[in-house]
């Protein structure tokens, strides 16, 4: 093409939304390495920190979800959308990109909705294996939806439909060795090492049910990495010994997975994602508190085959004795990891970008 392509990436709240949206950024700048790349995102969310540290400029939108319970909140959310809409209106007439590629999260519906609406090529990286309302509408004007699941036709058109699988963190291909992971963690290599993970912002349910079988992980000697969350790091930072490492953030993944034995985690679509690149053992503990239980439909789309096992938070009382019978059957975690590593698509971001790609050319 004659210009430098521009792109508006938009995609956060979580960081199940960013890191994609910075993956496919970082690709983009590899192929393109004039591209001007410009993020679009919620005013006061994780994004407006996390991108700017990755190098790339972004701009706020005064937006945010609707809360489930009656809330004050709830009464500005029209004058929140119609705000959103307007300046993403600004931010494309000013910033003329070439395609608007949405990975999530409150600002991507505003700012892919209205480049659809101005002729602007579009892109939707689904990333669940059961999409929310705000995919669902934006999927009908998207040129592209790139989807991580099988069976998605009931939700979006077909011909438009391309299997990508999501994008990961490049360091997760190719692990880190064991010893130097734990090293860095100052952790027993000779032991195994449960990983616990929550999600970004932490998972409550999650901490309570490792603060309470603390004494069995003693028991079983086994040593662990806790992401409890930037949340609940204060309430949690107390149980941190030569034996359990307790993390608001993990900083650096490839050594948390390299050292890990077996994982605790949610079912966020990202964590599904990277934890099939990386292949451990894993017992899925999925956030009911999600829109259309996605969750849990992300963890039974493993389960169903023979990749991971479930515990929902309504039975954390059978988590003990399923802990420990998997633990001490090492063919039958070999075998979970295994299973869960032959459904990875490692090649998920090359994928998108090529979509991308396409609709520059034409």
């Amino acid at each position: 093409m004659s210009h430098a392509p521009r792109f508006i990436l938009s995609g956060g709240g979580t960081g199940g939304h960013i890191y994609p949206a910075l993956a496919i950024a970082n690709e983009l700048k590899s192929r393109f390495a004039n591209a001007e790349i410009l993020f679009v995102g919620a005013e006061g969310r994780m994004e407006m920190q996390k991108i700017p540290q990755a190098g790339y400029a972004i701009e706020g939108l005064w937006i945010s979800g609707l809360k489930r319970e009656l809330s004050l909140d709830n009464l500005s959310f029209p004058f929140k959308v119609i705000s959103s809409l307007l300046k993403s209106r600004k931010i494309i007439k000013r910033f003329k990109p070439d395609v608007v590629i949405g990975t999530g999260g409150y600002a991507s519906g505003a700012v892919v909705k209205v480049a659809a609406d101005m002729g602007i090529p579009t892109v939707v990286q689904e990333q669940n294996s059961f999409p929310g309302i705000t995919n669902k509408l934006l999927g009908k004007k998207a040129k592209a939806i790139c989807v991580a699941y099988d069976n998605l036709e009931a939700f979006f058109p077909k011909d438009k439909l391309v299997k990508t699988g999501n994008p990961v963190r490049q360091d997760l291909l190719v692990l880190s060795d064991k010893a130097e992971a734990k090293a860095s963690f100052k952790l027993d290599v000779s032991k195994k090492t449960l990983l616990v993970l929550g999600g970004s912002l932490g998972a409550r349910r999650i901490n309570q049910l490792v603060e309470s079988n603390l004494g069995l992980f003693e028991e079983m000697e086994l040593e662990v990495i806790w992401q409890c969350g930037k949340l609940y790091y204060e309430e949690y930072k107390k149980y941190n010994s030569s034996r359990v490492k307790v993390l608001a953030f993990v900083d650096r993944m490839d050594y948390a997975f390299a050292s890990a034995d077996i994982v605790v985690s949610r079912a966020g679509a990202s964590s599904v994602s990277e934890l099939a690149i990386v292949g451990k053992p894993v017992i899925f503990v999925p956030s009911p508190n999600v829109a259309e239980d996605h969750q849990t439909k992300n963890a039974l789309s493993i389960v169903e085959r023979g990749g991971a096992l479930m515990v929902k938070e309504s039975e954390l009382d059978t988590f003990p004795d399923l802990f420990k019978s998997v633990l001490s059957d090492d063919s039958r975690m070999q075998e979970l990891g295994d299973n869960f590593k032959k459904l990875a698509l490692p090649n998920a971001t090359k994928d998108i970008v090529d979509q991308i790609v396409a609709l520059i050319k034409k």
